[in-house]
């Protein structure tokens, strides 16, 4: 069984039997709930129309066709604004004034996965109370359909890619010319998603010279589609081959970024929003979030730049509640997820994008060489996969229990701080593992924390 239902939406691989895996009828039902969620929550001000963009997977153009038909079949016009990022079709709901929207992307999954990702009116994803109710009126098919003269009607409008990009060059903190002066050449691995549709659109935008790796949008992934260092040999020895200032890799939706030094050297997944955010406080002194999975030199640039930092549950909805709480000017994830109020409340690898590189031309510096500016951590970044019999409640108190002496975090799973690292146990929204991350001085004292904690979870199961 991979069908995986929660308040972030529904995902799981394609084929099988209904109720196992992702299916039509599993698609029909969940978006159905989610429909009649949006229509008893809109009442004032609701415009009729959703939006519904995907990535480039190969199950995409399937799961499309059910999501719209069943949107029309609730009553709901539907503006499909085809291949498109995760970050365009959250500012496309806004934009079109639409009720909500969902986006089809199993995100860095493996090409058999897809899901569907649901969107408020704000083009935000639902929060928890939110995505339980929708759940609830799932199970229970508390829903009915539009009579013949009710039905919705079908928009195709490809246009929203560029209103992305404009809207991301318009940001005041982009320096386009600055960018353009310093005539950047990158080298970009897309993953055979929509990346390699709208980043060559924004590096043109840009006046940046590019070259990019597995551009053809065609959901066959030419290696594991999460962008961390085992994944990425051909683009990091594309990079050492020399030519190129900077290594770009985004995920099959583009919300997660990471960068790869000028020598072919990683940047660190978790830097992506370090540096990103060490621009923006430079320039607009304030607040920062990130969620407890990730690495402390956020903290310490904040902290550097007059601001305060606080960290939230695992989560973009629970790092954006987080931000509006404390008036953060920038957040993210350490996945490499930017999420930079100015332009939305969401996870967007073009806007991260457009300020590294005006941080870099500002700096006029090699990649490597802001990278060694910043403190430096490692961060180990383990798994345990699960059985069915796993007792996972019962494992994090009984960690909680075994380190009751340290400072212990138990908003989301168990984080452990410690006064050199920190080692923090979850299970994970989206598949049927524990993730493990643990962050010390060395890579080595990292991977041996976070070990040492799976040994304890092994010992359980």
């Amino acid at each position: 069984m991979t069908l995986i239902k929660s308040i972030s939406g529904i995902r799981g691989t394609i084929g099988g039997c209904t109720g196992d895996t992702l299916n039509p009828l599993d698609i029909v039902k969940f978006v159905t709930a989610y429909a009649t969620f949006i229509r008893r929550s809109t009442r004032n001000g609701a415009t009729g129309r959703i939006v519904v963009g995907r990535d480039a997977r190969i199950s995409g153009r399937m799961v499309d066709s059910v999501v719209c038909g069943t949107l029309m079949g609730m009553g709901y016009d539907v503006v499909n604004i085809g291949l498109a990022s995760t970050p365009t079709t959250e500012l496309a709901v806004s934009m079109a004034g639409a009720d909500g929207g969902i986006i089809i992307t199993a995100s860095h999954n493996p090409r058999q996965w897809n899901a569907l990702k649901l969107l408020n009116r704000y083009g935000e994803f639902l929060n928890k109370e939110e995505g339980n109710e929708v759940l609830a009126i799932a199970e229970k098919e508390d829903f009915e359909y539009a009579d013949v003269d009710s039905l919705g009607h079908y928009i195709e409008d490809n246009t929203y890619n560029k209103k992305h990009i404009d809207s991301v060059l318009a940001l005041k903190l982009v320096d386009v010319e600055a960018v353009r002066n310093a005539r950047f050449k990158v080298c970009a691995d897309t993953i055979n998603s929509v990346g390699g549709i709208i980043l060559p659109q924004l590096f043109e935008a840009l006046g940046v010279e590019y070259e990019i790796l597995n551009g053809e949008p065609n959901g066959d992934f030419a290696h594991n589609p999460e962008p961390l260092e085992k994944n990425l040999g051909g683009i990091m020895g594309k990079m050492k081959s020399g030519g190129f200032d900077l290594g770009i890799v985004v995920d099959p939706d583009v919300d997660r970024l990471a960068f790869i030094c000028e020598d072919g050297t990683m940047f660190g997944e978790e830097y992506t929003l370090v540096s990103v955010a060490d621009y923006v406080l430079e320039h607009t002194p304030g607040n920062t979030v990130s969620n407890l999975s990730s690495t402390r030199a956020l903290r310490d640039v904040t902290v550097g730049r007059g601001g305060s930092y606080a960290a939230s549950a695992v989560g973009e909805v629970n790092v954006t509640t987080k931000m509006k709480e404390t008036g953060a000017v920038i957040g993210g994830e350490g996945n490499g997820g930017v999420i930079y109020p100015e332009s939305h409340y969401g996870r967007d690898a073009l806007v991260g994008i457009a300020l590294f590189l005006s941080s870099l031309a500002h700096k006029k510096c090699k990649v490597s060489e802001l990278r060694a500016s910043y403190p430096n951590y490692f961060i180990a970044k383990n798994r345990i996969d699960l059985t069915p019999s796993t007792d996972v409640p019962a494992i994090l108190r009984k960690v909680k229990e075994m380190y009751k002496d340290a400072d212990v975090n138990d908003i989301d799973g168990v984080k452990i701080d410690f006064s050199d690292c920190w080692v923090h146990l979850r299970a994970s929204n989206t598949e049927p593992i524990i993730r493990v991350y643990s962050e010390a001085p060395t890579m080595e004292e990292a991977d041996a924390l976070g070990k040492k904690l799976m040994q304890v979870v092994l010992d359980m199961q």
